[in-house]
Order: C-alpha cells, then sequence, then structure tokens
C-alpha cells in the first residue's frame, strides 16, 4: 500500500524553516521593457473545421486571433479545444493571447503567493519568459491544464492518474467510481488488479472468489459508456497484472479470445469496425493491458525453469507452471491483438525514488508516468527543434536555461491544482510529480542528418535527454531550498539519493560520435555535479521530474513534425491552407537535412522532386545510398526496423523518472519468435515498460477506413450480408465515330513529338495518341502501346489525376527545355505530356493538388503575392520546375503571411486519390491500409502518437497527455 503524509509537513510549513528568499532569474529570450506579445505579428483568422467525407462542419469561429508564424492546423486545434467560453457568445476567448494569459497569469500569481520570486523583477521574468516560450511554440503544457486553468472549472493540471484497489467489494466499486470520475474529466488512469485474489482461491465464507478479470468487464463497460457519452476524448486505461497472478493466463488470453469473437462476427456479417454498431458487443476493448514481469520470471524464461504462481492473501505458491510457456502465451496473445503489453518490475522499482513509502505498481494508460499508488502527474513538451541554430548545431545552453522555467512552472501547478479524489490530492502534493519531456525528436535527428536507428542518433537523444534530467533535478534541489523539499522526500532521502547518482552514471556511460552530442553531454555533466551538490545540501522538491509522453494535441499545438520520442511517420505530409483546402507537400525537415548531409541547392531540388513523387528516397537522383537510413520513417519503404525503435527507448531511459510512451510497430510478416525476441531485449537493455503492435493484427483498426458517409454505410452494409464480397466489374465507355479532337507539336531536350487528344462530346479526355520517333522505329511503336493503354484504362473510369500523379516529375532522356510556354522545363517527355494534358483537361482546384498551374496561372499568383513588376518579371524569365515551391512561400501560404527568404524547397505530392490526413496520405504513397482508427470527433484517419493515436483534423487523441 501506498503511504501518504499529512499536512504536518506541509510545503509552507517547511519554507518557514529553510527561510529562502525566492529564486533569482535570468532572461533567455525576452527583454526587459518589452512585452513578448509586441514583438509578433498578429493577424485574424475564420476557423471552419469540417469532416473531410462529407463536408459537413464541425466547428467554426471566426475571426480569432494567432500569430502569423502559426499554421493553420495549429490555429484550428487551439481555437476548438481550448478556447474557453460558448461559441458565439462574448464570454468566448478569440485571441491566443487570452488563453496565454489565462493560464500564465494563474501560474505567476500562485508563484508569488507561495514565495518561488525572489523580487518583482523575478516575477516579470518568470512571466515574461513563459509567456515567450508559449507564443513561440518552445514547449507546450498538457491539455488539462489549457482545459481547466484560469477558468471557473476545477483547477484541474494533470493528464496522468495511477488509481489503488484492494481485495473487498468497497475498494472495487471505488475503482469503477474513481475511474469513471477521471474519465469524465478526458484523463486517463492506471491500476493494478493484482492485490484482487484470483479465481483459484476461496472467499471467507468458503466460495469461490470471482478473480479479477471478472471485474475488468464491469470496468470496462464503464469506461465504454462515459466514451460515448460525450466526453472530451474516449476514456484512456491500463490495466496490470503482475505474472505471479494465479490468474495470469485467463488476463493473457482476455483479449486475443476477443478478438477471435470479432473475427467470427465480422465473418457473420456484423459491423465490427472500430466504432461499429455491433463492436460494443465486445469485452475489454476500452483497456490496455499489460503484464508485470520481474527478473525472476525473465531468468526462469531464459533457463526454462519451473515458476510459481501464489496465492494473494498468504502469498504461498498454490501453482508453478513452465516459465517459457507462459512466456509463449504473453508474446503469442500480443502477436495475436498487440495486448498485454509488458512491464519490467524490478527495474522500475530499482529506479524508485521514493520506495519507503511504497511500491510502483501501476503506469497510467500510455505506460509513461510511473509512481505511487493514488498519485497523479503533469506533464509539459519541449519542442527540441527550437533550439537547432542556423548552423545545424542544438543549443545545449538555451535548451537548459528553458527547462528550468518550465520545470519551475510545473512545480507551481501543485500549489493551486484540483485533484479528482481526496487520496491523490493528498500523495500528489506530498510527493510533487513532474512529467516534463520533449516531442520532435525524429524531426531533430534528421535535421540533423542522424538515422533515427543508429549510433549517432542515439547518442545524439541520450545526451539531450540527460542535460534536460539534470537540469530539471538541479531546480528541484534548488527550489526545495526556496519553498522546501517534497513531503515524503526525509523518508526517502537515501533511495532518492542514489537514484540521482544512477542517472548521473548512466551520463558518464553514453559514447559520444560527433561534436554536438559530445559538446550537449559536457555540459549535462557539468549539470549533474551541480545537481548532486545542490541536492546534498537542500533536497529535492519533487519525487519525480521526467516522463516521455504521446505529445498527440499539443505536438499539433507546437507545429511539430513528430511526436514524443517517435520518427517522422512518413516522408510526406497533409498540411492544411489558409481559407479551406489542403496540399500534401514534402516535410519540411527534408530539405533541411539534406543541406545538414552536403547536399547543394540543385540536388535538394531534384530529391525533394523524387519524394514527392515516390513517397521515398531509394533510387532518388543524387542521393547517396550510405545517407538513406537517415530518411527511414515508422512506416513507407524503407520503414525502421523494429529493433531499432527499442534501441533507442533504451538509449534515453536511463535519463527519465518515470518511462517512455512509445509502441514498437512490426511488420504483419513478423513472428510471435520476433515479438519473444522484443520483449526479451527490453528487459536486457533496461527499459520500463513496451508494448508492440503488428499490422493488421486487429479487425476493428484496417477496417476504420471504410467511408463514413451514409449512403457508402449503407452499401457496406448491404456487402457484409454475404460471407463472399461480390464486386461488380469495371464497364468502358467508348468514345463516339465521331469526337472533338485536338493536336499539339511539342519539343523537349530537343525531341521532336505530337499529342493528340480525344474527349467524349459531353467533356472528360477518352483518348490520347502520342507521335514520336519516326515510323516502324522500336520507341514508335513502344509509344503506339503505350498510348492504347492509357486510352483503354481512360475509356474503363481511371481519373486522369491518377495517370498525371503517376507519370509527372519521371526523370529520363530527352528532358531539359519545352518550347511549351506553360511548361518551360521537363524531367522527361513523359512529364511534359502529361503535364500538358492535365493543363487541358484538368480543373484548377484538381491541378492545383498536383501543382500543375500554366503561365498565366503563375503570373497571376505571383502578381497578387509580390505585385505586378514581380509578376511581369518572371513572366519574361526562364520558369523553375512547375511542381517546386519555395519552402518559405509554402509556410507563407499556410499561415497566411508574406513569404520569408527562401532556404529549402518543397513539392507537392500527388496522390492518386483523396486523403484527409498524413495517415490517408501515406496509404495513397504506399498502396496499403494504416492500422489506424478514425477519430470519434470528425472521422479523420488518425495517426499514431507515442502509445496512442492523434487526430491532424481536430487534435482529439485516444490517450491521456
Amino acid at each position: 500500500m501506498t503511504e501518504t503524509l499529512g499536512t504536518s509537513g506541509s510545503s509552507k510549513s517547511r519554507r518557514s524553516r529553510t527561510a529562502a528568499a525566492g529564486l533569482r532569474l535570468e532572461r533567455l529570450y525576452t527583454t526587459a521593457g518589452v512585452h513578448p506579445y509586441d514583438e509578433v505579428t498578429w493577424e485574424r483568422r475564420d476557423v471552419v473545421m469540417t469532416n473531410w467525407r462529407d463536408g459537413s462542419i464541425n466547428f467554426e469561429q471566426r475571426g480569432v486571433e494567432f500569430p502569423e508564424s502559426w499554421s493553420i492546423n495549429a490555429t484550428n486545434i487551439v481555437t476548438s479545444k481550448y478556447f474557453r467560453g460558448a461559441v458565439g457568445t462574448p464570454q468566448r476567448e478569440s485571441s491566443l493571447r487570452q488563453i496565454i494569459d489565462r493560464v500564465v497569469n494563474t501560474y505567476t500569481a500562485a508563484g508569488v503567493e507561495n514565495g518561488y520570486f525572489a523580487t518583482d523583477e523575478d516575477t516579470e521574468i518568470f512571466s515574461h519568459e513563459l509567456t515567450w516560450m508559449l507564443l513561440h511554440q518552445v514547449f507546450a503544457f498538457n491539455s488539462p491544464v489549457w482545459f481547466n486553468v484560469g477558468t471557473q472549472s476545477p483547477q484541474q493540471v494533470s493528464a496522468c492518474f495511477i488509481l489503488a484497489v484492494d481485495d473487498t467489494m468497497d475498494s472495487i466499486l471505488n475503482w469503477y467510481r474513481e475511474e469513471g470520475l477521471i474519465f469524465k474529466g478526458g484523463s486517463g488512469a492506471g491500476l493494478n488488479l493484482s492485490r484482487i485474489r484470483s479465481s483459484k482461491e476461496l472467499l471467507s465464507s468458503g466460495g469461490t472468489a470471482s478473480g479479477p478479470v471478472s471485474f475488468m468487464r464491469g470496468a470496462d463497460a464503464s469506461a465504454g459508456t462515459i466514451k460515448s457519452g460525450g466526453a472530451t476524448r474516449r476514456a484512456a486505461k491500463m490495466v496490470v497484472l503482475d505474472v505471479d497472478h494465479p490468474d495470469i493466463v485467463e488476463f493473457v488470453e482476455t483479449k486475443a479470445k476477443e478478438e477471435h469473437k470479432i473475427r467470427a462476427l465480422r465473418d457473420a456479417g456484423f459491423d465490427m469496425d472500430l466504432g461499429g454498431d455491433d463492436i460494443v458487443s465486445v469485452q475489454y476493448q476500452n483497456a490496455n493491458n499489460s503484464v508485470r514481469v520481474s527478473d525472476e520470471f525473465m531468468r526462469a524464461v531464459e533457463q526454462g525453469k519451473e515458476f510459481g504462481l501464489r496465492g494473494r492473501q498468504t502469498g504461498e505458491v498454490i501453482e508453478t507452471l513452465d516459465a517459457r510457456t507462459l512466456f509463449d502465451k504473453i508474446t503469442a496473445a500480443a502477436w495475436e491483438c498487440a495486448d498485454p503489453g509488458i512491464q519490467y518490475d524490478d527495474i522500475i522499482n530499482d529506479w524508485h525514488t521514493c520506495p519507503e513509502s511504497g511500491r510502483i505498481n501501476a503506469s497510467n494508460p500510455c505506460s509513461e508516468y510511473m509512481h505511487l499508488d493514488n498519485s497523479s502527474c503533469n506533464l509539459a513538451s519541449l519542442n527540441l527543434l527550437k533550439f537547432l541554430s542556423a548552423d545545424g548545431r542544438f543549443d545545449a545552453t538555451s535548451f537548459s536555461k528553458a527547462v528550468e522555467f518550465v520545470i519551475t512552472a510545473m512545480d507551481i501547478s501543485i500549489t493551486f491544482a484540483d485533484f479528482p479524489t481526496e487520496p491523490i490530492a493528498e500523495t500528489t502534493r506530498a510527493f510533487r510529480q513532474l512529467g516534463i519531456g520533449y516531442a520532435n525528436l525524429g524531426a531533430l535527428l534528421m535535421a540533423t542528418g542522424h538515422a533515427y536507428d543508429s549510433d549517432g542518433g542515439r547518442s545524439l537523444a541520450a545526451a539531450i535527454t540527460s542535460l534536460m534530467q539534470a537540469t530539471a533535478y538541479r531546480r528541484s534541489a534548488e527550489l526545495a531550498g526556496v519553498v522546501g523539499q517534497y513531503d515524503g522526500y526525509a523518508r526517502n532521502a537515501d533511495a532518492h539519493k542514489r537514484v540521482i547518482r544512477k542517472h548521473a552514471a548512466a551520463n558518464d556511460s553514453v559514447r559520444t560520435i560527433g561534436t554536438d552530442d559530445a559538446a550537449i553531454l559536457k555540459l549535462a555533466t557539468s549539470v549533474w555535479a551541480d545537481t548532486i551538490a545542490t541536492g546534498e545540501k537542500n533536497g529535492y522538491r519533487n519525487a519525480q521530474a521526467s516522463v516521455l509522453a504521446p505529445t498527440g494535441t499539443i505536438g499539433l499545438m507546437m507545429d511539430c513534425d513528430t511526436t514524443g520520442v517517435e520518427p517522422d511517420l512518413a516522408l510526406v505530409k497533409f498540411k492544411k491552407l489558409v481559407g479551406g483546402g489542403s496540399m500534401q507537400i514534402v516535410n519540411q525537415t527534408v530539405p533541411r537535412a539534406l543541406a545538414a548531409l552536403g547536399y547543394q541547392q540543385e540536388q535538394i531540388e531534384a530529391i525533394v522532386e523524387f519524394i514527392g513523387s515516390h513517397g521515398h528516397v531509394v533510387d532518388a537522383p543524387g542521393l547517396k545510398r550510405e545517407h538513406y537510413e537517415v530518411f527511414d520513417c515508422a512506416m513507407g519503404e524503407r520503414s525502421i526496423a523494429p529493433m531499432g525503435h527499442v534501441r533507442m527507448m533504451a538509449a534515453v531511459q536511463p535519463f527519465i523518472s518515470g518511462a517512455i510512451s512509445k509502441t514498437v510497430n512490426m511488420p504483419e510478416a513478423a513472428t510471435v519468435a520476433d515479438v519473444a525476441e522484443i520483449y526479451t531485449q527490453g528487459w536486457k537493455m533496461g527499459l520500463k515498460a513496451l508494448a508492440i503492435y503488428r499490422d493488421n493484427c486487429k479487425v476493428g483498426q484496417p477496417l476504420s477506413a471504410a467511408k463514413n458517409d451514409k449512403s457508402e454505410a449503407k452499401a457496406d452494409t448491404a456487402a457484409a450480408a454475404v460471407t463472399l464480397p461480390v464486386e461488380a466489374g469495371p464497364v468502358r465507355r467508348r468514345l463516339p465515330k465521331k469526337r472533338p479532337s485536338q493536336t499539339v507539336s511539342f519539343t523537349v531536350g530537343g525531341a521532336e513529338g505530337y499529342l493528340t487528344t480525344g474527349s467524349y462530346p459531353d467533356g472528360g479526355l477518352g483518348e490520347v495518341f502520342i507521335k514520336l520517333g519516326k515510323q516502324g522505329s522500336t520507341l514508335a511503336g513502344v509509344m503506339d502501346a503505350f498510348s492504347i493503354a492509357v486510352s483503354v484504362g481512360l475509356q474503363y473510369g481511371i481519373p486522369l489525376e491518377s495517370y498525371v500523379a503517376k507519370f509527372t516529375n519521371l526523370r529520363f532522356e530527352p528532358a531539359g527545355m519545352t518550347d511549351d510556354p506553360d511548361v518551360r522545363i521537363a524531367t522527361s517527355v513523359m512529364d511534359y505530356l502529361f503535364r500538358r494534358v492535365a493543363l487541358d483537361y484538368l480543373p484548377v482546384d484538381k491541378r492545383a493538388e498536383l501543382g500543375i498551374f500554366s503561365a498565366e496561372e503563375r503570373t497571376a499568383q505571383v502578381s497578387a503575392n509580390y505585385g505586378s513588376d514581380v509578376a511581369e518579371t518572371l513572366r519574361t524569365s526562364v520558369d523553375a520546375t512547375p511542381q517546386v515551391t519555395p519552402a518559405a512561400e509554402v509556410k507563407a501560404n499556410a499561415a497566411g503571411a508574406e513569404p520569408a527568404a527562401v532556404e529549402t524547397v518543397a513539392v507537392t505530392v500527388a496522390p492518386a486519390g483523396k486523403a484527409g490526413s498524413s495517415t490517408e496520405l501515406l496509404e495513397l504513397v504506399i498502396g496499403k491500409s494504416a492500422d489506424a482508427p478514425l477519430c470519434f470527433t470528425c472521422g479523420t484517419k488518425m495517426r499514431p502518437s507515442g502509445a496512442c493515436y492523434v487526430c491532424e483534423g481536430c487534435g482529439s487523441t485516444s490517450g491521456c497527455s
């Protein structure tokens, strides 16, 4: 049981004994006498969020105020999620200034009231620096802060909760109640059920106990009901069971058996899609399950020994089984349905700062927060890419100073925070657990030319994480000298200082590869020395300092390319534009990475153009094969190997107080033995928790790509009524004997030819004929055959934009200048022909998605943005390749701002279909369905974020961060 301390050891009474004067602060980003709001350009925007599938409006608020540097996506997320007050009323917030002031002013006032600052000047510095960093997307608090702080609602600041349940009916029913309260507030909770006696043990009345798995049914139903009842997001929960519990086999196989039921019901015609009408009949789907394994068990698995299951009342062994057989059951179930995950109990508790007050038994739903039962943790994450300087170096000094401000604010929040239950309030105030972390690690590694799965990438990540942890604990020790130690510190001082030394020793074990990570590690080493010295003198203010959370919604708020500790999802990205609409671009990190690797501007443009067409870097022109790994992503042509994810987690875990929210993605072809290897290596590498997901292992998620609109839903229901779906074959629509046509003569790189196109009388291209080369030559024959194939495809209904997407940007000779004023340069004859066809037969909105414009349209765009003089100059000059757009212009168009200086390029991707998110765009590029659910709010397909999912459309998450 967790032991908490009473109010006699309160922070205020302890502060009076230390007689400190408050923190003295120095400015990092701000200038004395200048408010951060006066340093940015503000603009008014209209936020209209629609369901991209049917066009229905999900949310609308016009005239909101944001800095011009903020993307449309970040604007949409903050406006719809974090602005408080009823829409359409004067009380509704309408400016980013209002919500930042609401939060920062509350934190600052609480800091003053509780003696955190030495002078009024220090108070102003704290307020201004916090405002500047939030305004410039340097960091963000977790969502509950934005939901609640400074409002009339309870001031709940924590996203992560751990509950406790004992072996009594009162405790079990109270568990249901407490979970419900937490879910109602939009947060998640986890707990360990191992205290509940097993179904193989007797009750005091003489009957047989139900066992924890039976009580999981009621909790699962409760979570599902609250989710469907309209909470801010779906319920998120974690259920843990110790590996020596007599019901462990039943627990392990619970969700796998339900997956069998899902498949059977699906094959019988029921709607088993995630969120479908019939999925609610399946149990245990609202929780993540994890087995808590011990070193004893893992050694027994290695040695093939027996392992004892122990009764909950006496602790005696009541059953023995083969450890390897049980481990095989765990890994087989995870292979089949991604549950259970695994938590390594001895490793977790070896890094526990407060063992005298209770063990660590469970985690929050995403497995990043691990501490005492009945406790909570508030989170904040820094945007790592904001600390990458123009010369490609990570600004470790600024990063360290930023951590000091953020960790100070996080600790202040506990002084005024409200909590869902009194036991959670008591434990949190007594131990003051914090969870500082970061986002954009994957983007940072790529931008600095590091492969995610490389020694250099892991070294850089470890150095940054070590510096963050060292700085956070140093500030915690400084706060202890100002406002007092956490109440549980005196009893746990030896253990806490031992863990600090373990962190410092891990720092000394990092082996650097380059100059940047060496410089960061050198600073981290110095900070660790200061931390230990200050901690010896003052003790510590916080029992925990850091976690690595999913950073779902707040990652979108900060315009991060990657979330948490994750690599990039893919090299193509879905981007929302001003005034609605969207475009697909190559991730902005890619050109920056190519520049860091030494490529010239012309090479960068060619490589980015290739990625825009193919979605990967394999065979990109001029790209060295040894650099392919830098652009490896979580999905796509070159996806990171599962063990690469595990190695990255192992590199940063020694510098995290809690754990890491991350799922190791595995290919569909992975075996049970592969899962076993992942779980075994996670233990050997010192991880605290690990979860895997094998592609297509769940029925509910791959089918989530099904259409949402009513007409399609009816068709899907009808199709489901038969065991074997019958697909109608395509019907050819032939052209009439007499049809409109046109012939265009062209020259590409000196090669002459003719393009003849025929269309239907009511419009639409129906055939193409290409004359190139002399009659009877091989080239002429191939072009004739190609023309027939394209023409037949068009008549069978293949969209013209599909051909244009596939054949533009092909690069081969002849290539170069053309005699066509609309297409000045072509990378091949095919590139020219399909650009010409697109200009003649596709509407402008379709061509805009493909990045194809006529000379007149480009002139009009330039004239509108830069003036007629510039437009005339560009019109009379040789145009750049039409699909290449300056990255600064892309960013400016998206944010409604004037373009800045151009250093990199971005390429519009031309997918062969419609996408509503980066995940759906990736599906179009790689031609494979991604295992991600649809957003319950707006219907957009979500993308992975740590162990959870996040919606790029509206910011909803499936987790608790």
